[in-house]
Formats: structure tokens, C-alpha cells, sequence
């Protein structure tokens, strides 16, 4: 993890215009409702609000809006270049989303969840008064997180190449069959399963995918890589956390009787048929997200997962500062 300067996105752009790439669910009225409130409070401060086309249409607003600073988001890839950051109202996936929206500008990312769980946001509803503040006054620093880059082989040659926040899985197409994989780590084989599938997750994502099939959760600022089996028929199928400069291989064996599919971040599907290999290494472009506040991971864990900590004493400095709402 790293911080970097606030105001370094968008520095060498020529146009000085402040700009915000808006990304929102538009299937909920209460990301609506928000994304409206959002276009009118940066406008007013002389922010831009760049939206993609088909989200404008959502919500009811053109480029010509009397009060809106509003323009239509480009649809090559270029969506978030020139702006600060990108602001996402959704949950877990839409944020997801933006990370795929944004990962050739590496535009900073700020979510407000108006999902579930919401683990990757920073943000809850209630507290858009406070984000649109920080964004106006650039009052937020910018966290690096770790991705995986993804290469599908057949015969040697690569076929598909992707990236992913969370996680890279391999699972079986069939539910009435099971696939069968050989394992390999930098370069040698460490085991064969006959599986569900198979997890390879960043630290990002141990909190995700990586969670549900069993494997451990690890802090954001660990540098590693983690392979996870989901329901391996095996005496060795552990939960493996490598080196971050590790390559993990997954080969679905050429006689194996069903075929399987690699899910990017559970929004990008490519089929795999017998006899693939999956290469996972770490990715050379990280993702960038904005944080509003230094809350230390184990409170995130606590808030999101609603864990008890009734009883807990600690020192007394630290029960202070937690009790008034600060970092503990």
C-alpha cells in the first residue's frame, strides 16, 4: 500500500477544468436519488461530472441541463482520463466495475456503498454530504492495492488475457462434473485435485471469494498471493499464500471429462477447455483507491462483518480513542 498526493491525477492534463467520472447503479432509485444530489453539488462548486452515456439516460440529465456541469463519458476505454477520481454509487460490485472502467487511466477510485456488505467502499449513504466536502476540498489520500494478471494458454500459445482485483477462479462448467486441475507454483507442480475449482486471490479479495471457499483474510498491506481450493477431492488442498513475485498456474487436464470457466472478479467469463492453462501473477497496474480516513483494517473487519467485540479492554489510551469514535 502507498499514498500518494490527492491532486496528482489529472495534473498533467491541459484543460485545468476539475473533473469527477460519476458511475452509479442505475437499477436502484436511491443511487438515483444520489447521483442527481452528486451532479448538483459538484456543479455548483465548478466540478464536471463526467457520466457514461447510458447512465445520463438513466438519469434524466443531458450535457445541456441548465446548472449541470455535465459531459458524456468516452466509450473507448478512456472514461476516467482527466479526472480527479471516480466516484461510484453502488456496492461491491459496481465498485468492481469502476476498477475494470478505470484500469487503463488508473483513476482513482471512491466508493459509497449503497449495497450489502460494501467492503470495498468507503463510504455509507449517510455519509455523501461529508464525501462530496472531501472531493471538493481534495481532503483524501490514495491507497495502491495489489491485481493479478490473468493469461489463458492452449497449445502454448495465450489466447485471453485479463486482470483482477479480487480474485481469478477457475470452477467447473458442469455441476454434475468435477474438474481436474494440476497445481503448480513458480514453475513446478505441487498437487493434482480432482475439484469445484480453484481460488487465486489478491489480499484485497481474501475478503470476498477467497473468504466464502475458506481461506484466510489478509491485511490489504501484506504483499502476497493466495490459492484457495473449493471442495478439492485431496490429502493436500490447503489454503496457499505465496510470495507476491510468486507465479501461480492452474492446468485443467487434457483427459479430464468436463471443462471449466475462469471468472475475472465474478464479471469477466472465459471458457476453458481440457488441457488450459490459467497463469495468475501479480499485475503491473495496481488499483487505486481513495480513502477518507486511516481506520485501521481490523476496525473495517469488525464493522462489516458485525463482529463481537463486546468485553474487549485493551489499554486504556486505546479504549479512549476508540470510544470517541477515532482510530483505536
Amino acid at each position: 500500500m502507498s499514498d500518494a498526493p490527492a491532486d496528482r491525477p489529472g495534473q498533467d492534463s491541459p484543460d485545468p477544468q476539475r473533473r469527477v467520472l460519476l458511475l452509479t447503479h442505475t437499477g436502484r432509485d436511491d443511487a438515483r436519488e444520489v447521483a442527481l444530489a452528486c451532479c448538483r453539488e459538484l456543479s455548483g462548486h465548478g466540478i464536471v461530472v463526467r457520466i457514461p452515456t447510458a447512465e445520463m439516460h438513466d438519469l434524466g440529465i443531458t450535457a445541456g441541463d441548465l446548472g449541470l456541469l455535465v459531459e458524456p463519458a468516452p466509450e473507448d476505454g478512456r472514461a476516467g482520463e482527466g479526472c480527479e477520481l471516480a466516484l461510484v454509487l453502488g456496492g461491491d460490485g459496481s465498485i468492481l466495475r469502476a476498477a475494470e472502467v478505470t484500469h487503463e487511466t488508473g483513476t482513482p477510485v471512491l466508493g459509497v456503498n449503497l449495497g450489502h456488505v460494501g467492503f470495498l467502499a468507503e463510504a455509507e449513504h449517510d455519509d455523501v454530504e461529508t464525501v462530496i466536502g472531501a472531493v471538493v476540498s481534495r481532503r483524501y489520500t490514495i491507497e495502491e492495492r495489489t491485481t493479478l494478471d490473468v493469461r489463458v494458454l492452449r497449445d502454448g500459445e495465450v489466447v485471453t488475457s485479463t486482470f483482477a482485483l479480487n480474485e481469478a477462479s477457475v470452477e467447473k462448467a458442469a455441476r454434475e462434473r468435477m474438474l481436474e486441475v494440476v497445481i503448480e507454483v513458480d514453475g513446478r507442480p505441487l498437487s493434482r485435485w480432482g475439484c469445484d475449482g480453484v481460488v487465486c486471490s489478491t489480499p484485497t479479495g481474501s475478503t470476498a471469494y477467497n473468504f466464502s471457499a475458506g481461506g484466510p483474510i489478509v491485511w490489504p498491506t501484506v504483499d502476497a498471493l493466495l490459492l484457495v481450493p473449493i471442495s478439492a477431492h485431496a490429502l493436500f488442498a490447503r489454503p496457499l499464500v505465496v510470495a507476491p513475485t510468486s507465479v501461480l498456474a492452474v492446468e485443467v487436464l487434457a483427459n479430464t471429462e468436463g471443462s471449466g470457466v475462469l471468472w475475472a472478479d465474478g464479471r469477466r467469463a472465459v471458457d476453458l477447455p481440457p488441457g488450459a492453462r490459467i497463469e495468475v501473477r501479480r499485475g503491473e497496474r495496481p488499483v487505486r483507491l481513495v480513502r477518507l480516513q486511516e481506520a485501521p483494517f481490523t476496525d473495517r473487519l469488525v464493522a462489516k462483518f458485525g463482529l463481537p467485540v463486546e468485553g474487549w479492554r485493551g489499554s486504556a489510551e486505546r479504549r479512549r480513542r476508540s470510544e470517541a469514535g477515532g482510530p483505536a
